[in-house]
């Protein structure tokens, strides 16, 4: 099996912080092909929003990187394994991560993003795009309150919660939920993005100094938040 790669940022990247690349030049650096690597932005959960797709290609010029797009609102890609199987990297972006997820199984891509994880093809995103990998992670999708998602692709044991540090609400949300017998989850300040290596969290690196990530979890009856090691990328 080829080494696989996720990387689910709780908040940064190009849509987020345009002028800080660091989370992506770390995404870039885990591609198989090392010179314009092949990246594809997947904007579902934004319903492939135009302007999100331009910032994305903006960002990622040719000097850069070989970059793509897959919409589904107006699907263009027949055969969506080979079109997987030919990149290096799958970016996704921000949104409704319901909705997201409802439209990739309703196109199967849910059976080839993991085929191509297992083949080497990196998987990385934020916010949606982080707690999509996991079995089940914080979301609001449905509106304020956030709650829990129940829907993950599961190639993550346990749950996501990015945007820790960035939305207000999620901390509070997310310890009732655990202390409720929600899943194990690790929680990400925006800036700050987890590297795991097959099912196994390999380290946490940051764009920002001061994000942190942060595993929260229930123990003999108590909620607890154990702050884990944060690698400033600089």
């Amino acid at each position: 099996m080829a080494e696989r790669h996720i990387v689910a940022m709780g908040g940064g990247g190009f849509s987020m912080e345009p002028r800080n690349t660091r989370l992506d030049d770390f995404v870039l650096s885990l591609a198989r092909r090392k010179r314009r690597p092949r990246v594809c932005f997947v904007g579902t959960a934004t319903g492939d929003s135009d302007s999100y797709i331009r910032r994305f290609h903006e960002a990622f010029p040719p000097s850069r990187a070989a970059a793509t797009h897959l919409t589904f609102f107006e699907r263009k890609v027949s055969d969506l394994k080979q079109f997987v199987m030919e990149q290096d990297v799958i970016y996704v972006g921000g949104g409704n991560t319901a909705n997201m997820l409802a439209v990739w199984r309703l196109h199967g891509f849910d059976k080839v993003l993991r085929a191509a994880w297992n083949a080497g093809v990196v998987m990385a995103g934020l916010s949606a795009g982080a707690i999509c990998w996991f079995e089940d992670g914080l979301t609001d999708s449905f509106g304020v309150p956030t709650r829990a998602l129940n829907d993950g692709l599961g190639f993550v044991r346990g749950a996501c919660c990015p945007h820790y540090d960035g939305e207000k609400e999620r901390r509070p949300v997310l310890l009732r939920l655990i202390k409720r017998g929600f899943p194990p989850t690790l929680a990400l300040d925006d800036g700050a993005a987890a590297h795991f290596a097959g099912t196994r969290l390999k380290e946490v690196v940051s764009s920002r100094r001061k994000a942190r990530a942060i595993r929260v979890a229930r123990s003999k009856g108590a909620v607890v938040e154990r702050a884990l090691s944060v690698r400033y990328l600089d």
